[in-house]
Formats: structure tokens, sequence, C-alpha cells
């Protein structure tokens, strides 16, 4: 689950995390009202939405020659002009692709001498099993260019979990940023506490970028970007309560509340799998076949008959689909459960595309017999290559 920034600076303040001073705004009066809040007289007014490369973005709606999503405002009334600029309009960065990301929110923060820029953000090293601390002391706008033309300046500390932050990382990290003083010490301070967050928040990721030392030589966090492991939102019902639902497809949010785990993908064949594994193996034999999955949908090794129903429904919601391959390999699942509900959904949303059906596992015969007297125009599939050649037939056929 990913949060805005307003929302993770919010956090790590929290955490004794230093950030400059801010308020999030849903309307052009709030940023206003938000603004006044703040000492200025330099204000920087933020779009808010779940993509990076803000900054260089572009509103497509105000020409080529419009500022981007992070600006500079000299005065309350600048920040009120920007406001009614920003909010409404769609703003496109690198990260969103060219359909962008409608901006909603805003966050207006107080302005900050920079003296220099730093990166710094924490992931799970899922090779190792271990906290990766990615540090650069070349911070902002063009770390993604960093990373490409000069990987050397970009270093990274990996941390044992069972181990924990000990004060050699801190060193690591303050060493890497070439910070020295009283500095250098604040950089381990602030490596121990976001290591420390990152842990207790169940983060997949934590971004700070730039982190910045200040004209009066203090270390702030000026931008971060934060997600969260959806498995463990269980234990933080705070966190839970920050998601934000436009910002994310429709059509996932809806899987999610299903406990689906759904993907729209840019292809025809819709999917319905049991197993990411599997999912994965059904969506590459498909283009094997010389056609493209629509989507990724794996429905669990527990489903229940409403569950598959709802996956059929939300597949079916694509109009991009002109057929569905389910692949089911029944071992805690069992396929008359799947069948079941295939029918059920089957009826109720009027299936008007082809439709191909693989089952092999637990209760097989029964969910084979409950498809065939189903009186539904179905087509049985004797194994996964078989089942991928024939839904690409009927597709073409049916074109």
């Amino acid at each position: 689950m990913n949060i805005h920034e307003y929302q993770g600076k919010d956090l790590l303040a929290k955490h004794g995390i230093a950030v400059p001073a801010g308020h999030a705004a849903l309307s052009v009066e709030e940023a206003v009202a938000a603004a006044e809040k703040l000492p200025g007289p330099l204000y920087v007014v933020k779009a808010q939405i779940h993509a990076g490369g803000r900054g260089k973005g572009k509103f497509a709606e105000l020409g080529p020659d419009a500022k981007g999503g992070v600006r500079l405002a000299q005065s309350v009334e600048e920040v009120r002009a920007n406001a009614e600029e920003m909010l409404g309009n769609t703003l496109v960065t690198i990260q969103t692709g060219d359909a962008g990301k409608q901006v909603n929110r805003l966050y207006v923060t107080d302005g900050v001498d920079i003296d220099k820029e730093f990166y710094l953000s924490m992931l799970v090293d899922r090779a190792s099993g271990r906290v990766a601390m990615v540090v650069s002391t070349e911070g902002g706008m063009d770390i993604e260019e960093v990373a490409h033309s000069a990987p050397e300046k970009i270093r990274t500390i990996t941390i044992d979990p069972a181990q924990g932050f000990m004060p050699h990382h801190g060193r690591s990290v303050a060493f890497a940023l070439q910070l020295t003083g009283d500095l250098n010490k604040q950089a381990q301070k602030l490596g121990k506490k976001l290591y420390e967050a990152f842990m207790a928040m169940d983060c997949e990721m934590l971004e700070i970028n730039p982190l910045v030392v200040t004209k009066d030589e203090q270390l702030l966090v000026l931008d971060t970007k934060m997600s969260f492991d959806g498995n463990a939102l269980m234990r933080h019902p705070d966190l839970a309560a920050l998601r934000d639902e436009t910002e994310e497809d429709p059509a996932e949010v809806e899987a999610s509340k299903h406990d689906l785990a759904y993907i729209k993908l840019d292809g025809n064949i819709g999917c319905m799998v049991n197993g990411a594994g599997l999912a994965m193996a059904t969506m590459d034999i498909i283009k094997l076949n010389g056609a493209f999955p629509a989507n990724f949908l794996d429905v669990g090794g527990g489903a229940t008959t409403e569950k598959v129903t709802a996956a059929f429904k939300i597949i079916l919601a694509d109009d991009a689909v002109e057929g569905i391959l389910v692949n089911i390999f029944g071992g805690i699942m069992k396929c008359d459960v799947i069948a079941e509900g295939i029918v059920i959904a089957a009826k109720e949303v009027e299936l008007d595309v082809p439709l191909v059906v693989r089952l092999e596992g637990t209760n097989v015969a029964k969910g084979k017999e409950i498809l065939a007297n189903s009186g539904l125009p179905i087509v049985p599939a004797d194994d996964l290559g078989d089942a991928a050649r024939k839904i690409v037939a009927q597709v073409k056929e049916a074109a």
C-alpha cells in the first residue's frame, strides 16, 4: 500500500525525524489557510499523487510552458494561484505514463534554505533477506540519471533484521554521505531512526529524495515516499486508514475487498488462476500462443464460491477482455467450488465472450460435471497448453 508524501512525513515526525512544517489541502481555500499557518515568506506547493517525478512533471491541460507539480511561492497569493492551477488537473510524470494522475490534494510546506541534497532509501532485499539502505551524495530530481551514468556514487548498506541497526551501520551512512563533525553524528542518528521506523511500520520501501543539509547545518527530510507490506496491515489499522483509493485502479480496489490479488494488464484475454506461480505461467503461455493477458488474478488457495464469482465479475468489467481462461489446480482449492462460482458468475453477468476452463486436482470430476451440465458454452481443456491454444483460437474466431 502506498501513501502520500504528507502522510509519510507525519509518520516520520512521530518517530523523531525532522521534516519541514506543512499542511495538506483538498481545496484552494485550504491551501491558502495552510500557507497562513506557516512563517513564510517562502512556501512550497506540492501536488500529492502516488508517483515520483512530480517536480519535472507537466500538467496536460496547462500547456508545455506550465510549471510542474512542485512549485515555489513567494507569497500567500502565489500559493492561491498555484493551487487554482494544480487542483483538478492531470499531472503527467515519468512514473504515471501518458495518462497521468489527477491532482486532488496539495501539500503546502515551509520553504527551506538548502545547502546540499542527498538521497537515502530503504527497501527489502529479498535476495539476501536483509534490509538494504541505499545512500548517495547525488540527491534530487536527477537521481535516476545518476543510477544509470554514475552508479559508483550510490552505496548500499545491508542490515540483518536479526541483528538490527548497529553503530557501524550509522557510521557507514555518514561516511557514504561524506559528512563530518556534527552532521556526521546527525546522519548516524537519522539512519537508526529511519531503520526503526521502517521495521516498526512493516514498510516495503521508504525513500527520501532529497535529504538535505540546511544553511544552518541541520539534516532535514524534504520529500519522502513510503509503501507498506499489504499482508501486514492487519497489525496497523492506523496505517490502513491512510489508504487513498482514488489513487488506485477501481478494479484493484474492488479485488482487494474480496481478498483477491488483481493487477490490470494491457492484453485481451482475462485470466483467473489460483497461485501466483501458476498465474505467471498461464500469462506466459498465453503470450507464447500469440495473445496477451488482460490481467493477473490469483484467487488464492482457499477461495469460496462468492470469491470466485467476484473475481469473474472483475475480469468481465474490463472492456478490453475478449475471452477468459480459467486455470485451476485444486490442492487446497476444490475444483467443484471453482466450477460452481464460474457457473453462477457467468449466468449473473450474461457471459458474452469465449470461456475456456482447465481444472485439475481435488474433486476435478465433480467440477467438470458441474461445468458440462451448466448449459453454458464453456470450453473444457485437458492441460495448460491445450487451454491456451483453445482460448486464443476462440478469441480469433469470435473477432
